[in-house]
């Protein structure tokens, strides 16, 4: 059984990484258009393996950040076989250059608190 700090410290990790996710997902589209798997992929390679979202919370994800109209999905042929893959949108771009600019904010914040990771 999880006791209260365990609790505490799950829901800040799920609520702090849900954002930085969908921020990740927009920089990783902005650079190339991906399917769903080659996502995942590319978080296990850019965080040697220690953030690696679900496969059912990046679609899960996948789905919000398409009906709030920041990415967009269609369909192509890869080897015989259709994959679902995803584009940022003009409006995924306007919303990561303004999030860019909020977490250097934040960055900037952290670093004059002298916390280190």
């Amino acid at each position: 059984m999880f006791n209260k700090k365990d609790r505490v410290l799950k829901k800040f990790k799920k609520e702090i990484r849900s954002g930085i996710y969908a921020y990740i997902v927009l920089n990783i589209l902005e650079k190339e258009e991906l399917h769903g798997y080659a996502i995942r992929k590319t978080f296990e390679r850019l965080s040697s393996g220690k953030l690696v979202p679900s496969e059912g919370a990046l679609y899960d994800l996948l789905k919000t950040l398409q009906k709030l109209g920041l990415i967009e999905g269609f369909w192509v042929e890869e080897s015989g076989r259709l994959r679902k893959c995803y584009r940022i949108t003009d409006l995924g771009k306007e919303i990561l250059k303004e999030l860019r600019y909020e977490l250097k904010l934040l960055g900037e914040v952290i670093e004059k608190l002298g916390v280190k990771g």
